[in-house]
């Protein structure tokens, strides 16, 4: 059986989706990145293969998120993606008539307007955390409750109390205020869904035509209370997918599938025994060589450099190209 890996590296979280031929989905993972991307690589990667019986043989592998390059060189990927396009082709090979795709990530948020199956508008947040996972699971944590639980919760309330929502820190001390006020525990979680919802629509939704249908996917769409607070603002229906926090991953493998149809070539992917073979670490440095002072990552494997990313000019990417020649 030969599969397509989709892999979605992110700050919060790291996504990791095996697809067969007919890009039915045969195994998922899903794990906290902590901090380390490179563990959370190895391991994810693991994972997925282990969740398929037999040797699993990678004909084609996608990388997106924040961490991409990463696990571009780590793996050895066929496309590279940005997020906003591997979840776009996610979402439009499950719905292919979507017009809104709303996703809400741990630490980023995002919008994408679709018109024809094709990306006609998009923007983001990496500002304010308050539009984003981590608000909820603070907030979770502040009232004792599981995260896990905090959409079901949520629906048991009977009206909603009004928390301010601009801003993560101002909405932490409103609700805090409504607490001391005796306000039931489920309003104040439900006005927490709203409040995110509110915060979400006036910062990435700002000026955008939110048309149905509308998909919601990523990590926080797990939050049926999120779901019916932004049904309830938007006023329709609000699809979620039935793998909601693995998108990006799926989008990417579908790309790499795309990829390896198009051109016919074998695939870059380096193999496991590269991946489990030696020891990967990452290292950054400011480069002194002109004003621009960038911020330049070098990838060693086995304290052998073998990439480097983040120079505008490309002087230590050329140096390292020239030495592999």
């Amino acid at each position: 059986m030969y599969y397509y890996l989709g892999v979605d590296i992110g700050s919060v979280s790291s996504n990791f989706v095996l697809l067969d031929s007919r890009r039915r989905l045969s195994a998922k993972v899903y794990l906290r990145t902590q901090g380390n991307p490179v563990q959370a690589i190895k391991e994810g990667f693991a994972q997925v293969c282990a969740a398929v019986p037999g040797p699993v043989k990678i004909k084609g592998v996608g990388t997106t998120g924040s961490g991409r390059h990463l696990a571009d060189i780590m793996l050895g990927a066929d496309v590279v993606k940005n997020e906003i396009t591997a979840h776009a082709v996610a979402a439009c090979s499950l719905i292919p008539e979507v017009r809104t795709i709303i996703e809400i990530g741990g630490q980023d948020s995002k919008i994408i307007l679709m018109r024809d199956g094709i990306v006609n508008d998009f923007a983001m947040n990496t500002v304010c955390a308050a539009g984003t996972g981590s608000f909820l699971d603070q907030q979770a944590s502040r009232l004792s409750i599981n995260i896990e639980d905090f959409g079901v919760r949520a629906l048991k309330s009977n009206k909603a109390v009004r928390i301010a929502g601009r801003c993560g820190v101002f909405a932490e001390s409103d609700m805090i205020h409504k607490q001391q006020m005796g306000y039931p525990v489920e309003d104040i979680m439900m006005g927490l869904c709203e409040a995110l919802v509110r915060n979400y629509l006036n910062n990435v939704g700002k000026g955008k035509k939110i048309e149905a249908p509308v998909v919601f996917q990523g990590g926080v769409a797990a939050n049926i209370g999120i779901k019916e607070a932004f049904e309830k603002v938007l006023g329709t229906a609000v699809q979620i997918p039935p793998h909601h926090e693995v998108m990006g991953a799926i989008g990417a493998a579908i790309l790499a599938e795309e990829m390896m149809a198009s051109n016919g070539q074998l695939t870059t992917f380096n193999g496991e025994t590269y991946i489990n073979g030696g020891e990967f670490t990452s290292r950054s440095h400011e480069c002194s060589g002109c004003p621009n002072l960038c911020e330049v990552v070098c990838i060693k494997r086995d304290n052998q450099a073998i990439a480097y990313w983040g120079d505008r000019c490309k002087k230590w990417e050329t140096s390292l190209a020239a030495r592999l020649a």
